[in-house]
Protein backbone atom coordinates (compact mmCIF):
# COMPACT_ATOMS: atom_id res chain seq x y z
CA UNK A 1 0.00 0.00 0.00
CA UNK A 2 1.47 3.60 -1.04
CA UNK A 3 -1.35 5.88 1.39
CA UNK A 4 -1.73 4.34 4.63
CA UNK A 5 -4.99 2.97 5.46
CA UNK A 6 -6.91 3.77 8.75
CA UNK A 7 -7.70 0.89 11.68
CA UNK A 8 -7.99 1.11 15.33
CA UNK A 9 -6.21 -1.74 17.77
CA UNK A 10 -7.16 -3.59 20.63
CA UNK A 11 -4.77 -5.26 22.55
CA UNK A 12 -4.77 -7.71 24.78
CA UNK A 13 -3.09 -8.44 28.34
CA UNK A 14 -0.87 -11.65 28.74
CA UNK A 15 2.04 -10.36 31.33
CA UNK A 16 5.59 -10.75 29.46
CA UNK A 17 3.62 -12.01 26.57
CA UNK A 18 3.49 -8.80 25.47
CA UNK A 19 6.43 -8.35 23.46
CA UNK A 20 4.20 -10.95 20.39
CA UNK A 21 1.69 -7.92 20.39
CA UNK A 22 4.74 -5.67 19.38
CA UNK A 23 4.93 -8.71 16.30
CA UNK A 24 1.62 -8.25 15.26
CA UNK A 25 1.30 -4.53 15.16
CA UNK A 26 4.48 -4.50 13.22
CA UNK A 27 3.09 -6.60 10.70
CA UNK A 28 0.05 -4.23 10.51
CA UNK A 29 2.47 -1.68 9.87
CA UNK A 30 4.34 -3.17 7.17
CA UNK A 31 1.17 -3.83 5.69
CA UNK A 32 0.21 0.33 5.46
CA UNK A 33 -2.27 0.21 7.94
CA UNK A 34 -1.90 3.35 10.43
CA UNK A 35 -3.25 3.01 14.23
CA UNK A 36 -6.11 5.55 14.72
CA UNK A 37 -6.64 4.75 18.44
CA UNK A 38 -5.55 2.01 20.44
CA UNK A 39 -7.12 0.00 23.51
CA UNK A 40 -5.17 -2.53 26.22
CA UNK A 41 -5.64 -4.08 29.17
CA UNK A 42 -2.11 -4.84 31.30
CA UNK A 43 0.61 -5.59 28.65
CA UNK A 44 -1.10 -4.33 26.05
CA UNK A 45 -1.49 -0.98 27.85
CA UNK A 46 2.12 -0.80 27.92
CA UNK A 47 2.86 -1.68 24.40
CA UNK A 48 -0.50 0.36 23.08
CA UNK A 49 0.87 2.92 24.64
CA UNK A 50 3.98 3.60 22.87
CA UNK A 51 2.22 2.67 19.86
CA UNK A 52 0.21 5.45 20.09
CA UNK A 53 3.28 7.85 21.20
CA UNK A 54 5.34 7.13 18.32
CA UNK A 55 2.25 7.56 15.75
CA UNK A 56 0.80 10.62 17.33
CA UNK A 57 4.69 11.69 16.65
CA UNK A 58 4.57 10.46 13.05
CA UNK A 59 7.46 7.98 13.67
CA UNK A 60 5.80 4.44 13.74
CA UNK A 61 7.38 2.11 12.02
CA UNK A 62 8.23 -1.79 11.82
CA UNK A 63 11.62 -0.99 12.78
CA UNK A 64 10.53 0.86 16.09
CA UNK A 65 7.82 -2.00 17.22
CA UNK A 66 10.79 -4.77 16.84
CA UNK A 67 12.95 -2.22 19.31
CA UNK A 68 10.33 -2.02 21.38
CA UNK A 69 10.46 -5.77 21.85
CA UNK A 70 13.61 -6.39 21.82
CA UNK A 71 14.34 -3.58 24.04
CA UNK A 72 12.36 -4.60 27.12
CA UNK A 73 13.96 -6.26 30.14
CA UNK A 74 11.50 -7.57 32.47
CA UNK A 75 13.30 -8.03 35.15
CA UNK A 76 14.11 -4.36 35.43
CA UNK A 77 10.35 -4.09 36.44
CA UNK A 78 10.83 -5.91 39.50
CA UNK A 79 11.30 -3.35 42.04
CA UNK A 80 10.54 -5.03 45.31
CA UNK A 81 9.39 -2.46 48.17
CA UNK A 82 11.20 -2.16 51.89
CA UNK A 83 9.11 -5.12 53.35
CA UNK A 84 9.50 -7.15 49.86
CA UNK A 85 13.38 -6.82 50.59
CA UNK A 86 13.07 -9.51 53.54
CA UNK A 87 14.05 -12.84 52.55
CA UNK A 88 11.33 -15.07 52.10
CA UNK A 89 8.43 -13.56 54.55
CA UNK A 90 8.81 -9.96 52.66
CA UNK A 91 7.39 -11.59 49.28
CA UNK A 92 4.72 -13.79 51.42
CA UNK A 93 3.38 -10.62 53.21
CA UNK A 94 2.97 -9.03 50.23
CA UNK A 95 1.43 -11.51 48.19
CA UNK A 96 -0.57 -12.68 51.30
CA UNK A 97 -1.91 -8.86 52.49
CA UNK A 98 -2.46 -8.08 48.23
CA UNK A 99 0.27 -4.98 48.91
CA UNK A 100 2.44 -6.57 45.98
CA UNK A 101 5.75 -8.54 45.95
CA UNK A 102 7.05 -5.91 43.79
CA UNK A 103 6.92 -2.21 43.43
CA UNK A 104 5.72 -1.24 39.94
CA UNK A 105 7.64 2.09 40.50
CA UNK A 106 10.32 1.08 37.79
CA UNK A 107 7.77 -0.41 34.73
CA UNK A 108 5.86 3.15 35.22
CA UNK A 109 9.08 4.91 35.52
CA UNK A 110 10.12 2.67 32.14
CA UNK A 111 6.75 3.84 30.39
CA UNK A 112 7.40 7.38 31.31
CA UNK A 113 11.07 7.20 29.77
CA UNK A 114 9.76 5.73 26.92
CA UNK A 115 6.75 7.81 25.71
CA UNK A 116 8.85 11.34 26.64
CA UNK A 117 10.94 10.24 23.90
CA UNK A 118 8.37 11.10 21.81
CA UNK A 119 7.05 14.03 23.54
CA UNK A 120 4.06 12.54 25.59
CA UNK A 121 3.66 12.68 29.16
CA UNK A 122 -0.28 13.79 30.10
CA UNK A 123 -3.28 12.15 27.63
CA UNK A 124 -3.64 16.18 26.28
CA UNK A 125 -0.71 14.95 24.20
CA UNK A 126 -2.60 12.04 23.25
CA UNK A 127 -5.54 14.34 22.24
CA UNK A 128 -6.84 13.80 18.66
CA UNK A 129 -9.40 15.61 16.87
CA UNK A 130 -12.11 13.49 15.72
CA UNK A 131 -15.94 15.23 16.24
CA UNK A 132 -17.62 12.38 15.25
CA UNK A 133 -16.52 10.55 18.80
CA UNK A 134 -17.70 11.67 22.57
CA UNK A 135 -15.47 14.72 24.06
CA UNK A 136 -13.95 12.29 26.75
CA UNK A 137 -13.14 9.07 23.85
CA UNK A 138 -10.74 12.21 22.03
CA UNK A 139 -7.87 10.44 22.31
CA UNK A 140 -5.41 8.08 20.68
CA UNK A 141 -4.90 5.42 23.82
CA UNK A 142 -7.39 4.65 25.96
CA UNK A 143 -6.49 1.82 28.88
CA UNK A 144 -8.90 -0.67 31.11
CA UNK A 145 -8.25 -0.98 34.84
CA UNK A 146 -10.00 -1.98 37.71
CA UNK A 147 -11.22 0.26 40.28
CA UNK A 148 -11.53 -2.53 43.03
CA UNK A 149 -12.82 0.26 45.45
CA UNK A 150 -15.78 1.38 42.91
CA UNK A 151 -15.92 -2.44 41.94
CA UNK A 152 -16.10 -1.96 38.42
CA UNK A 153 -14.36 -1.82 35.08
CA UNK A 154 -12.58 2.01 33.73
CA UNK A 155 -11.47 3.23 30.57
CA UNK A 156 -8.45 5.88 31.23
CA UNK A 157 -8.73 8.84 30.05
CA UNK A 158 -12.52 8.11 29.50
CA UNK A 159 -13.42 7.71 32.98
CA UNK A 160 -11.79 10.69 34.66
CA UNK A 161 -14.03 13.49 34.82
CA UNK A 162 -17.17 11.13 35.09
CA UNK A 163 -15.80 8.99 37.70
CA UNK A 164 -13.19 10.87 39.63
CA UNK A 165 -13.71 14.73 38.65
CA UNK A 166 -10.38 14.81 37.07
CA UNK A 167 -9.47 17.14 34.00
CA UNK A 168 -8.15 13.76 31.84
CA UNK A 169 -5.61 16.44 29.66
CA UNK A 170 -3.92 16.76 32.76
CA UNK A 171 -3.40 12.99 34.00
CA UNK A 172 -0.50 11.19 33.26
CA UNK A 173 -0.46 8.48 30.94
CA UNK A 174 2.25 6.79 32.32
CA UNK A 175 0.49 6.42 35.32
CA UNK A 176 -2.88 5.44 33.90
CA UNK A 177 -0.56 2.23 32.27
CA UNK A 178 1.28 1.26 35.58
CA UNK A 179 -2.72 0.42 36.91
CA UNK A 180 -3.37 -1.37 34.31
CA UNK A 181 -0.18 -3.23 34.64
CA UNK A 182 -0.79 -3.88 38.45
CA UNK A 183 -1.21 -7.72 38.37
CA UNK A 184 -2.80 -8.47 41.96
CA UNK A 185 -0.85 -9.61 45.05
CA UNK A 186 2.23 -9.76 42.08
CA UNK A 187 2.79 -5.74 41.61
CA UNK A 188 1.66 -3.44 44.41
CA UNK A 189 -1.63 -1.65 43.51
CA UNK A 190 -1.67 1.98 42.04
CA UNK A 191 -3.98 4.51 43.01
CA UNK A 192 -6.09 7.49 42.64
CA UNK A 193 -7.59 10.57 44.09
CA UNK A 194 -10.90 11.96 42.71
CA UNK A 195 -11.52 15.83 43.17
CA UNK A 196 -13.96 15.21 46.44
CA UNK A 197 -10.92 13.27 47.88
CA UNK A 198 -11.74 10.20 47.39
CA UNK A 199 -9.06 7.42 46.83
CA UNK A 200 -9.36 4.37 44.65
CA UNK A 201 -7.33 0.99 44.49
CA UNK A 202 -6.92 0.27 40.86
CA UNK A 203 -5.12 -2.79 39.44
CA UNK A 204 -4.87 -5.04 36.34
CA UNK A 205 -7.68 -4.36 34.11
CA UNK A 206 -7.75 -8.02 32.86
CA UNK A 207 -9.17 -8.79 36.34
CA UNK A 208 -12.59 -7.55 34.47
CA UNK A 209 -11.81 -7.58 30.33
CA UNK A 210 -8.29 -8.54 29.16
CA UNK A 211 -9.20 -8.09 25.73
CA UNK A 212 -11.71 -5.37 25.81
CA UNK A 213 -12.35 -5.99 21.83
CA UNK A 214 -15.92 -4.10 22.27
CA UNK A 215 -13.94 -1.02 23.72
CA UNK A 216 -13.59 0.81 20.19
CA UNK A 217 -17.05 -0.40 18.64
CA UNK A 218 -19.73 2.36 17.11
CA UNK A 219 -22.39 2.44 20.15
CA UNK A 220 -24.90 4.56 16.97
CA UNK A 221 -25.78 1.85 14.38
CA UNK A 222 -23.64 3.29 11.93
CA UNK A 223 -21.16 1.26 9.71
CA UNK A 224 -17.37 0.96 11.22
CA UNK A 225 -15.33 3.59 9.24
CA UNK A 226 -12.23 1.44 8.82
CA UNK A 227 -11.33 -1.71 10.90
CA UNK A 228 -10.88 -2.53 14.34
CA UNK A 229 -8.38 -5.48 14.70
CA UNK A 230 -7.93 -7.31 17.77
CA UNK A 231 -4.71 -8.81 19.21
CA UNK A 232 -5.30 -11.49 21.46
CA UNK A 233 -2.40 -13.80 23.55
CA UNK A 234 -5.72 -15.70 25.43
CA UNK A 235 -5.48 -19.56 25.05
CA UNK A 236 -7.62 -22.09 23.58
CA UNK A 237 -10.20 -22.92 26.33
CA UNK A 238 -10.28 -25.91 28.02
CA UNK A 239 -7.38 -27.47 27.16
CA UNK A 240 -4.98 -24.46 28.00
CA UNK A 241 -6.41 -23.59 31.69
CA UNK A 242 -3.16 -23.54 33.23
CA UNK A 243 -1.64 -20.67 30.91
CA UNK A 244 -4.33 -18.45 32.29
CA UNK A 245 -3.04 -18.75 35.79
CA UNK A 246 0.52 -19.99 36.04
CA UNK A 247 0.78 -20.33 39.63
CA UNK A 248 -1.99 -22.95 39.74
CA UNK A 249 -0.02 -25.31 37.53
CA UNK A 250 1.18 -27.42 40.01
CA UNK A 251 -2.64 -28.08 40.79
CA UNK A 252 -2.78 -30.27 37.44
CA UNK A 253 -0.44 -33.02 39.12
CA UNK A 254 -4.05 -33.62 40.84
CA UNK A 255 -4.96 -35.09 37.56
CA UNK A 256 -6.37 -32.02 35.61
CA UNK A 257 -7.96 -28.70 36.26
CA UNK A 258 -9.19 -28.25 39.89
CA UNK A 259 -12.66 -26.61 39.95
CA UNK A 260 -10.54 -23.68 41.90
CA UNK A 261 -8.80 -23.18 38.57
CA UNK A 262 -11.82 -23.21 36.68
CA UNK A 263 -13.90 -20.68 38.19
CA UNK A 264 -10.70 -18.32 38.88
CA UNK A 265 -10.01 -18.38 34.61
CA UNK A 266 -13.47 -17.98 33.95
CA UNK A 267 -13.45 -14.53 36.30
CA UNK A 268 -10.47 -13.65 34.44
CA UNK A 269 -11.34 -14.81 30.41
CA UNK A 270 -14.83 -15.93 30.45
CA UNK A 271 -16.39 -12.56 28.99
CA UNK A 272 -13.14 -11.92 26.83
CA UNK A 273 -13.77 -15.82 25.25
CA UNK A 274 -17.61 -15.00 25.04
CA UNK A 275 -17.03 -12.30 22.77
CA UNK A 276 -13.76 -14.47 20.61
CA UNK A 277 -16.94 -16.57 20.21
CA UNK A 278 -18.78 -14.46 17.89
CA UNK A 279 -17.95 -14.74 14.25
CA UNK A 280 -17.60 -10.93 13.62
CA UNK A 281 -14.95 -10.87 16.24
CA UNK A 282 -13.06 -13.70 15.61
CA UNK A 283 -12.80 -12.64 11.81
CA UNK A 284 -10.75 -9.71 12.83
CA UNK A 285 -8.83 -10.87 15.64
CA UNK A 286 -4.95 -12.16 15.29
CA UNK A 287 -4.45 -14.86 17.59
CA UNK A 288 -1.29 -15.66 18.69
CA UNK A 289 0.10 -18.84 20.24
CA UNK A 290 2.61 -18.02 23.52
CA UNK A 291 1.75 -21.25 25.31
CA UNK A 292 5.31 -21.71 25.77
CA UNK A 293 5.86 -18.61 28.08
CA UNK A 294 4.07 -17.85 30.88
CA UNK A 295 2.48 -14.57 31.96
CA UNK A 296 4.96 -14.00 34.78
CA UNK A 297 8.32 -15.05 33.24
CA UNK A 298 9.96 -11.71 34.21
CA UNK A 299 13.31 -13.86 33.35
CA UNK A 300 12.72 -14.23 29.78
CA UNK A 301 16.05 -14.36 27.48
CA UNK A 302 16.98 -12.51 24.39
CA UNK A 303 16.08 -15.53 22.01
CA UNK A 304 12.74 -16.12 23.87
CA UNK A 305 12.06 -12.47 23.45
CA UNK A 306 12.94 -12.81 19.75
CA UNK A 307 11.07 -15.69 19.35
CA UNK A 308 7.68 -13.96 21.08
CA UNK A 309 7.99 -11.38 18.76
CA UNK A 310 8.40 -13.39 15.42
CA UNK A 311 5.47 -15.51 16.51
CA UNK A 312 3.45 -12.38 16.78
CA UNK A 313 4.68 -11.03 13.65
CA UNK A 314 4.07 -14.04 11.27
CA UNK A 315 0.55 -14.13 12.73
CA UNK A 316 -0.50 -11.03 12.03
CA UNK A 317 1.09 -11.80 8.67
CA UNK A 318 -0.88 -14.94 7.88
CA UNK A 319 -4.23 -12.59 9.32
CA UNK A 320 -3.53 -10.09 6.47
CA UNK A 321 -3.31 -12.81 3.42
CA UNK A 322 -6.88 -13.27 4.11
CA UNK A 323 -8.42 -10.81 5.30
CA UNK A 324 -10.82 -8.93 3.34
CA UNK A 325 -12.56 -5.36 4.50
CA UNK A 326 -15.12 -4.98 2.03
CA UNK A 327 -16.26 -8.53 2.44
CA UNK A 328 -16.30 -8.37 6.28
CA UNK A 329 -18.42 -5.21 6.23
CA UNK A 330 -20.89 -6.94 3.48
CA UNK A 331 -21.12 -10.27 5.77
CA UNK A 332 -21.06 -8.52 9.20
CA UNK A 333 -22.21 -5.00 9.22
Amino acid sequence: MTDPQRADLVLSGGGVKGIALAGAAAALVQSGYLPQRISGTSAGALVGAVLAAATQAGRLSAAQLQDLATSIDYGEFLDAGFVERIPVLGPAYGALTGDGIYGGEALRRWVADRLAGYGVSTFADLAIDDSSLPPEQRYRLVVTVADVTLGQLVRLPWDYQRLYGLNPDTQSVADAVRASTAIPFFFQPASLTSADGRTSTLVDGGLLSNFPIDSLDRTDGAPPRWPTFGVTLLPDLPADNAQVIPALRPLHLLGGPTLLEQVVTTILVGRDQAYLNQPWVSARTIRIDTSSVGVLDFDLGESAQRMLYQRGRRAGEQFLTTWDWPEYLARFR
